[in-house]
């Protein structure tokens, strides 16, 4: 079996249809706002978990909308993904197969022939987002793996990320321009600098020791080690 092409989809401002409210759609819910989508949600009111009810009241700064009611085709109207979570195996299959045919990614739990992509099994530190898949082979294990890897990244991860990130920012309004000489020199010095400072120490990074480095690093064309950024503050 071939793999699946990972990548980040950017779902900020989409319109997400989420049929089913139960656990499974809960927690898709929260992973779409969490990247930023809006929800319109489609399931009977007694269907609907605590948590799944929680989102709709709070409305998620109007970003949920609940129908209160079981799926129509005119749901699938305007939206750009559909995810569904319900028991009934043959209409979860006629919402996948109608998807298809208007070209609407779509993902079906726990049937994955009619799934157009996975969630797998997610890390979230901050920017940092790993995700574990096994195809929709094997959700236990993919989360057993995700798990151990969990385990072995720095908790400062995502801090250190948001600080590079920063740096990375600040570098290029000091030396602007997209490709050629000065893009390497600039990736050239951040890859020396993200290799020979700790992932704890980068976490660290304050506002007044990225000018610092700058300074100190990229204007004397150098990578100042921690100790000796530490030794002249």
């Amino acid at each position: 079996m071939s793999g699946s092409l990972l990548i980040a989809w950017q779902l900020k401002d989409k319109h997400v249809l989420v049929v089913g409210g139960g656990e499974v759609a809960s927690s898709r819910i929260q992973h779409v706002l969490a990247a930023g989508g809006n929800v319109t949600i489609v399931s009977p009111s007694n269907g609907l978990n605590n948590q799944t009810r929680s989102l709709i009241d709070c409305g998620s700064e109007n970003r949920v909308i609940f129908r209160d009611r079981t799926f129509v085709s005119t749901d699938l109207d305007g939206v750009d993904m559909v995810l569904t979570a319900i028991d009934d195996v043959e209409l979860s299959r006629d919402i996948g197969t109608s998807c298809r045919a208007r070209r609407i990614p779509v993902n079906v739990a726990d049937d994955p022939s009619y799934c157009d992509f996975y969630f797998g099994s997610q890390i979230q530190q901050g920017p940092l987002q790993i995700m574990v898949s096994t195809n929709g082979k094997s959700p236990k294990l993919a989360n057993i793996i995700r798990r151990r890897i969990e385990e072995s990244i720095p908790k400062t991860a995502g801090e250190a990320i948001e600080r590079v990130g920063l740096l990375r920012e600040r570098l290029k309004e000091r030396a602007p321009g997209v490709g050629g000489d000065i893009s390497k020199k600039r990736m050239k010095w951040m890859v020396d600098l993200c290799t020979s400072w700790e992932i704890d120490d980068l976490a660290l990074l304050d506002d007044k020791q990225i000018e610092k480095l700058l300074d100190e690093g990229w204007e004397r064309n150098l990578v100042p080690s921690r100790e000796n950024m530490a030794e002249s503050d």
